[in-house]
């Protein structure tokens, strides 16, 4: 008879145990080649001169425009990089409102759909069958500002074809307070959707809707299509300000060493969280409950300030310690089945 005890091993995500170094970025901004104020070439310097690694203007890739893919190769250099992408239309949402895709990484020659303005046109391709073209043409796909946009779960659930959800909208927040996707992707999660977040500005230089979103991207280097690599792997943390230096989760407790924060939590599953305040945490380390059962957590960390940075999402997984096993042992059984 085989006895088991429950167990669940070691875990480090990939932005934390791949080698390499953070690079930070913006991937959603807008310039004079659809509804932004300044021309690609200041963005690229505003954005190199304020400590960014990395951009991507994403033009609105609507018919008014003339379908903009931003070239921002010239602007690149050995110490500032892009990406090229766009933010998609088409289609209407429950709401009968025009979908807003983020697709980073999209090819200059992307075949438009027929979206001449912002308003939903009649036999015109769908938001889903949109992301499934930026998807197979090789973009990271994101659905952008959600509760900007007035989207809904079942929104969501009909694009198959993506990579992550915005968690905050710099922009949004500033101009509308509706910058936040928090809400949508913990729905998402918890019905089985995996999906990653993101933080961006979504700048278009009218107001201050600058420098206040963005990701820390893990690359061996920083060049558009190790960045790109990575954005699909999951490897990387969103952030307003604070810093995530390390993570590492067991069955048992989170781990986080961060720059100075004032509170850690760990969401999960319906209602399921765990936080820890104090003042200008570096090494923090959360215990969790015996039966404790998410398949999902995600961390947040706050800095005095109310500065946010946000984890991926974590799945969690369960196996079993047999009786007598190491977990030597165990990671060895769990490689060969």
């Amino acid at each position: 008879i085989r006895i088991y005890i429950r167990y669940i091993y070691f875990m480090r995500p990939g932005a934390f145990l791949n080698e390499g170094k953070f690079y930070k970025g913006n991937l959603h901004t807008h310039s004079t080649n659809s509804d932004g104020v300044l021309s690609p070439e200041i963005v690229c310097k505003k954005y190199k001169q304020e400590g960014y690694d990395f951009l991507c203007i994403s033009d609105h890739f609507v018919g008014a425009f003339n379908y903009p893919v931003t070239d921002t190769t010239q602007f690149r250099d050995d110490q500032f990089t892009t990406l090229l992408g766009a933010e998609v239309h088409s289609g209407s949402m429950l709401n009968g409102q025009l979908w807003h895709i983020l697709a980073v990484g999209l090819s200059m020659d992307f075949t438009p759909s027929n979206s001449p303005n912002f308003t939903p046109q009649d036999n015109q391709e769908t938001g889903p069958e949109l992301a499934k073209r930026c998807f197979e043409n090789g973009a990271f796909v994101t659905i952008a500002h959600p509760q900007w946009s007035g989207l809904t779960v079942n929104d969501a659930e009909t694009i198959l074809d993506a990579h992550a959800v915005e968690i905050y909208n710099h922009g949004c927040a500033v101009d509308s307070d509706r910058g936040d996707g928090a809400h949508l992707i913990d729905l998402m999660l918890s019905k089985g959707t995996k999906l990653n977040v993101i933080a961006t500005d979504d700048a278009h230089f009218r107001t201050n809707d600058f420098f206040g979103g963005w990701v820390e991207v893990k690359s061996k280097l920083n060049e558009p299509e190790h960045l790109l690599k990575s954005l699909k792997e999951g490897n990387y943390y969103s952030s307003q300000g604070p810093k995530i230096i390390d993570l590492s989760i067991t069955r048992e407790k989170l781990e986080v060493e961060t720059s100075p924060v004032a509170s850690v939590i760990l969401v999960g599953y319906g209602s399921a969280s765990i936080v820890k305040h104090g003042n200008e945490m570096k090494k923090t380390v959360i215990n969790f409950p015996k039966d404790a059962k998410s398949p999902w957590v995600r961390v947040i960390v706050i800095d005095q300030n109310g500065k946010k940075a946000w984890t991926n999402p974590i799945s969690v997984s369960y196996t079993h310690l047999r009786a007598h096993e190491t977990s030597l042992h165990l990671v060895c059984r769990l490689l060969l089945e």
